[in-house]
């Protein structure tokens, strides 16, 4: 492969396990940066490994990007040092400036408090590096390294000085393959202290969210969005890298106040089954429902609509359409975050539980289209995602998915005569 074909692999879906054991033929160029607040000793011990990486040095850039801290740290000659004034926590703004210095292809995100294994840089750039809409997440340990000095060797000391993963993380990579087996919550197992990307693919996501100002939650809402646009997306545990402590959960006493604050500031980002209200509808819209698109009455138009969205899940879609008329005002804001399109293609009546089926093969990542045709071939809807249009229009045939057809689904009917609305409304 050479230096200009380097972003060139498409993979279908998320099939990353297509490039097991393809490496790019010249190593990418890398900036690592390093987000940073009153860590001296840690960012000591994290710099003392980057030097120790199995990668090519003159492809390296460090940047270490000072939260703030009272006396920004001395960095060796070398490595870049920039400086945000102290206005809270501000880890999303950190990296945000980190990534704006960057001049390299490849984004590597550390925290100041994790140190990589000698091949981390190596591991986790390999697929940015190969298919340039790729997100690695490498394998975060937990040690106690406070009596360590900052020299011993990581792959040595965190070893000896382990501390217990989070379970619940250790599980979701192992029953997901290594994320290999995506899905819309996937979001969740993606660690902003060891994550990669390109350069290219973050500055078409638009970065972290800056107004983040306290602990938490910012890596998860920028993964949701990276999930959104098509990312590739990889758990690889051969990257290791060693966080100094206890996973935060398990070591502060209000640690389940700030998640609590930090899955409220998500509910509204992130508004997909599991993260969004059960009874109180989110602001952002996660499923959108469009049509009927060809010719349909009023009453027909309007039984088409509200049926479709009486059998989706309770609060999660929104009309844009009826017919070609729009019901909702141009928000930008509020359709950010659409997963899943509905097309009504004719006049329908939808009855209960009969989308289950389109739903599930739709949100399955197996189908960038399910097309629903009546017994006669007539085609009444579409169901689609975003996610998996955003991959076609950034790597055309080579990584469109097979489109799924199913025909009379019980429950599904086209409206051909006038509907007495009254009676539709009033179940009889």
């Amino acid at each position: 492969m050479t230096e200009g074909t380097r972003t060139g692999r498409a993979v279908p879906g998320n099939r990353w396990d297509l490039l097991d054991g393809v490496r790019p033929d010249v190593a990418p160029t890398v900036s690592v940066i390093v987000a940073h607040y009153r860590q001296p000793e840690q960012l000591a011990r994290l710099l003392h490994a980057l030097g120790r990486q199995d990668f090519p040095a003159d492809r390296v850039e460090i940047i270490v990007v000072d939260d703030g801290s009272p006396e920004p740290p001395v960095v060796p000659r070398g490595v870049r040092l920039l400086v945000q004034a102290d206005a809270g926590f501000r880890l999303a703004a950190a990296r945000n400036l980190g990534a704006a210095a960057a001049r390299n292809e490849i984004l590597v995100f550390l925290d100041a408090d994790t140190t990589p294994e000698p091949e981390y840089l190596r591991q986790i750039t390999r697929l940015p590096a190969l298919a340039f809409d790729s997100v690695t997440v490498g394998r975060r340990k937990h040690a106690d390294l406070a009596l360590v000095p900052t020299t011993s060797p990581i792959e040595i000391a965190g070893p000896r000085h382990e501390l217990e993963d989070p379970s619940w993380l250790v599980d979701a990579y192992r029953e997901s393959r290594n994320l290999l087996d995506l899905n819309c919550r996937s979001y969740r197992y993606l660690i902003g202290a060891v994550l990669a990307c390109s350069r290219r693919f973050f500055l078409e996501t638009g970065g972290f969210d800056d107004s983040f100002d306290q602990y938490g939650g910012e890596d998860w809402e920028w993964g949701y969005r990276a999930w959104l646009l098509g990312a590739v997306i990889a758990h690889v545990p051969e990257a290791v890298a060693w966080h100094d402590g206890a996973d935060r959960a398990g070591r502060e006493p209000g640690a389940l106040s700030s998640k609590n604050a930090e899955t409220l500031r998500l509910i509204d980002l992130i508004p997909v089954p599991g993260s969004r209200g059960r009874g109180l509808p989110a602001n952002r819209v996660d499923i959108l429902v469009s049509g009927p698109k060809a010719d349909a009455t009023e009453a027909q138009a309007f039984v088409s609509v509200d049926s479709a969205l009486a059998a989706l899940p309770r609060h999660s879609a929104t009309i844009a359409t009826v017919g070609a008329a729009p019901l909702i005002p141009p928000d930008p804001e509020r359709f950010d975050r659409v997963r899943l399109e509905f097309v009504l293609e004719r006049p329908v009546r939808i009855h209960p539980g009969a989308l289950a089926t389109v739903l599930t093969a739709v949100e399955s990542g197996d189908y960038q289209e399910v097309l629903v045709r009546d017994a006669n071939g007539t085609l009444l809807l579409r169901a689609r995602s975003r996610r998996e249009a955003a991959r076609q229009r950034r790597w055309g045939p080579d990584a469109v998915l097979p489109t799924l057809e199913l025909g009379d689904l019980p429950g599904i009917t086209e409206l051909v005569a006038e509907v007495d609305l009254e009676a539709y409304l009033g179940g009889w």
